[in-house]
């Protein structure tokens, strides 16, 4: 299971500061008040810290701070974060990547019925929230591909199609859904 991700703060002040205490104080019910650990990444998706920041604190309890003047190139990138906490603590839970395959001629089709009906199970009855990402390495958030989505819809899923693009084909994406915990 994963949980939410948060991103508070961008580098265009002194740096990218998504303490814990600030994300805490913002988001209650979201966040443990004790994780035992962190996860954090650029909002494109590479993992921290990105090339190019080399001065980078990640704590659970701090959080992440990044301050442009520890960078060679003066600025960091833009992080987000997600803390993990014990099991009975976390009130969404977020399903493993599913991935009905590569799009077709007609695009890239991640339907909710579809993914329920292949895998049985493993996805709740009303799901919270959807993410989507690209399929590569490093992934891509849906929303950073400027690309055109036909329904992007926790509770229906998720649908891109070659035709509503300007310029190429669908990438490949994978979904997961929050849910609450069991």
């Amino acid at each position: 299971m994963k949980f939410l991700w948060f991103d508070r703060d961008d580098p265009s002040g002194s740096g990218d500061w998504e303490t814990f205490k600030d994300l805490y104080k913002e988001n209650p019910g979201k966040i443990c008040p004790h994780p035992r650990s962190i996860e954090a990444q650029t909002l494109s998706g590479q993992k921290a810290p990105a090339p190019g920041d080399e001065v980078i604190l990640i704590w659970p309890t701090i959080g992440l701070i990044c301050k442009n003047k520890d960078q060679k190139d003066g600025k960091c990138e833009d992080y987000r974060v997600r803390f993990r906490c014990s099991a009975p603590y976390c009130a969404v839970c977020w399903t493993e990547w599913f991935d009905r395959g590569g799009p077709s001629e007609k695009g890239d089709s991640e339907l909710l019925k579809d993914l329920r009906n292949e895998n049985p199970g493993q996805i709740c009855e009303k799901p919270l929230a959807m993410e989507v990402v690209t399929t590569g390495n490093p992934s891509i958030a849906a929303i950073n591909t400027g690309q055109i989505f036909y329904i992007n819809n926790p509770h229906k899923g998720f649908v891109c199609r070659n035709m509503d693009q300007e310029f190429e084909d669908c990438y490949d994406y994978k979904v997961s859904f929050a849910c609450p915990c069991r």
